[in-house]
């Protein structure tokens, strides 16, 4: 089989997609053992795909700025990836749109359809008619992955999609072990993309009230790429009460996230919706409590791990946070419970699922008179 997977997610900050796409590729590599011919897909003007981004992975680097590349592909669903690409058995787009192609099987990744109700709360590029190229594609596409079972059920009901043209590859959890006691000088940790679907204004809400009830609450400190609509949060970190005890550090790279998180007295996430909850994972494996937002995918990932809170409720959060600060029992119990979760979810297991899921991609498109 030979598979070509769109990396351009993972080219330069691997968050949230790029995250997902470049570590469910290694685990892809990994299994096939190089009966499969696996590449990695990039397009940029400026930035290069490295030939060892993935060892054993092939990679095709087209000096095409990715936004042209995009808009092509969105809207006039052309070039055809062969033009571009040359010849494969499997297309793998890591966004919820098509790579077009002409003879190759399409696969397509959902990691959460909050755009479609909530268009204010994504960013800019998955508003307007986004929504119905999400559709449409959904409907083209061969094969589509999801991230979770709750995504998995929003695709059946909101896109139409049959179940037996999904398949659930769900993240796993990073090779850390957990750590062996709390840290001495703790941190409250948010990471994500500070983009309004992830609600961090009910975190800044509920830190500053314990703060005003003269709480002894440790530092916050914000991790993640910032977006145009983030300035009424940065600019809540430069005023009272906040200035001096509340940090924005922008994106922090792969290989420093372990110690990041067992700096952590707790990993907040307030998300209005998510279709995983990466943190949350990444958090449970460090042994690190967290408290989240029961909404999306979120419960399904937490289990007992953690807390789970309502995003509109500010009191609520405050009361939580303040519980892991002052029960030590509580904290402890939740960070024991975190890695004993985190062992259910593995990459291979997910690689192992998408293997499979290519194979079905390519059963339909020949079973259609399109033969790879």
């Amino acid at each position: 089989m030979r598979i070509l997977i769109d990396y351009r997610p993972a080219l330069r900050q691997r968050s949230g997609v790029g995250e997902y796409i470049h570590r469910l590729a290694e685990a892809l590599v990994a299994i096939t053992g190089g009966r499969d011919e696996v590449a990695l897909f990039a397009s940029s003007w400026k930035d290069r795909l490295s030939p060892d981004a993935i060892p054993g992975a092939g990679t095709v680097d087209a000096r095409i700025p990715a936004k042209v590349l995009t808009n092509l592909w969105h809207r006039a669903g052309w070039p055809p990836v062969e033009w571009v690409a040359g010849n494969w058995d499997i297309v793998h787009s890591s966004r919820p749109t098509l790579v077009p192609a002409r003879r190759a099987a399409t696969v397509l990744t959902i990691h959460d359809l909050d755009f479609l109700d909530h268009p204010e709360r994504a960013q800019a590029e998955f508003r307007g008619d986004y929504g119905m190229l999400v559709q449409r594609h959904a409907q083209q596409a061969d094969h589509i992955i999801v991230i979770s079972g709750y995504t998995a059920g929003e695709v059946q009901s909101r896109l139409g999609v049959a179940q037996s043209r999904l398949t659930v590859c769900r993240p796993g959890a990073p090779r850390w072990t957990a750590r062996e006691r709390p840290p001495m000088e703790p941190y409250v940790l948010f990471v994500g993309t500070l983009e309004p679907r992830k609600n961090l204004g009910l975190l800044l809400d509920a830190y500053t009230r314990l703060l005003t009830r003269g709480v002894p609450v440790p530092r916050l400190l914000i991790v993640g790429r910032a977006v145009e609509e983030s300035r009424p949060w940065l600019d809540a970190l430069q005023r009272p009460p906040l200035v001096g005890l509340a940090t924005h550090a922008g994106y922090i790279a792969d290989e420093a996230r372990e110690g990041l998180y067992k700096g952590a007295a707790m990993l907040v996430l307030p998300s209005f919706n998510e279709g995983f909850g990466l943190p949350v994972l990444e958090a449970m494996t460090a042994g690190v409590p967290v408290i989240a937002a029961n909404r999306g995918a979120i419960p399904e990932v937490l289990g007992d791990a953690g807390l789970l809170i309502e995003p509109d409720d500010v009191e609520g959060m405050a009361s939580a946070m303040q519980q892991i600060l002052t029960r030590p029992g509580l904290a402890e119990a939740l960070a024991s419970r975190g890695p004993r979760r985190a062992r259910q979810f593995d990459w291979i297991s997910s690689a192992h699922a998408l293997r499979d899921a290519y194979g079905q991609a390519i059963r339909r498109r020949t079973s259609a008179g399109r033969t790879p």
